[in-house]
C-alpha cells in the first residue's frame, strides 16, 4: 500500500466513522441548540483536541500500554463512566431554561467549560485510545515512520471532525429561535443527559 493509497483509504474510513452518530455528535448538537454556535464550536474543539491527544499517545506507544494493561484500562474506564453518568444525571435532573441562557452567570469564562467537557469526553474514554491503537496501524504503508504517520492520520480525523461539527452547528442556526424556547431547552437537556447516561453505563459494562 502506497502513502497515497493509505491516506485515501483512511480518509474514507474516518469519514464514515465521523458521520456515525455518537456521544460527540450529541454533545455538539445540544450545545449548538441551547448554548449557541460559539460554545458548540468550543465543545467541538475540545473533542478534536482529545482525538489528537489519543493520536499522539498511540504514536508514542502509550495507547499500546493502555491496550495491554488491564489495570490502566479499568481505571480509566470507570473514571470516564463516572464522569459521563455525573454529567447525564445533572442534565436530566437540572435542565436549563431559556432564562438561564441569558443570566449573568453565563459569562464568557463559562464558555470554556464546554471545551473542557468536549476534551474530557474523549480523554476519559479508554475505548478511543484502544481504537486508535488497533485502527491506525492498519493504514501504515511500508517504509514510513510509524509514529509521525499515525499522528498525521489522527490529524486527518481531527480535520474531518471539525468539518462535521461545523456542519452540525450551521444546521441548527435556522431553528435557533425555536430551539431556545424554555420547554425545548429542557427537553434537549434531558435528552442529551439520557445519551450521556447511556454511554456512561455502556462504558462501565464494556469488557476488554
Amino acid at each position: 500500500m502506497t502513502i497515497v493509497q493509505a491516506l485515501t483509504a483512511f480518509t474514507l474510513a474516518a469519514t464514515l466513522l465521523t458521520l456515525t452518530p455518537g456521544l460527540d455528535t450529541a454533545l455538539v448538537l445540544r450545545t449548538a441548540a441551547v448554548e449557541g454556535p460559539r460554545r458548540a464550536a468550543l465543545a467541538g474543539i475540545g473533542i478534536v483536541l482529545g482525538c489528537l491527544a489519543w493520536g499522539a499517545a498511540a504514536a508514542v506507544g502509550l495507547g499500546a500500554l493502555l491496550a495491554a494493561s488491564t489495570i490502566a484500562f479499568t481505571l480509566l474506564k470507570w473514571t470516564g463512566a463516572a464522569y459521563l453518568v455525573w454529567m447525564g444525571i445533572g442534565l436530566i435532573l437540572k435542565p436549563r431554561s431559556a432564562f438561564d441562557l441569558e443570566a449573568p452567570s453565563a459569562a464568557p469564562a463559562s464558555s470554556l467549560a464546554w471545551m473542557r467537557r468536549g476534551l474530557l469526553t474523549n480523554l476519559l474514554n479508554p475505548k478511543v485510545g484502544v481504537f486508535y491503537v488497533s485502527f491506525l496501524p492498519q493504514f501504515l504503508p511500508t517504509g514510513v515512520s510509524p509514529g509521525p504517520f499515525m499522528f498525521g492520520l489522527a490529524a486527518i480525523h481531527a480535520v474531518l471532525g471539525i468539518a462535521w461539527f461545523a456542519a452540525l452547528i450551521a444546521a441548527t442556526q435556522p431553528l435557533a429561535r425555536v430551539l431556545k424556547r424554555a420547554a425545548v431547552v429542557r427537553w434537549l437537556d434531558r435528552l442529551t443527559g439520557g445519551v450521556f447516561l447511556a454511554f456512561g453505563v455502556r462504558l462501565a459494562l464494556e469488557r476488554r
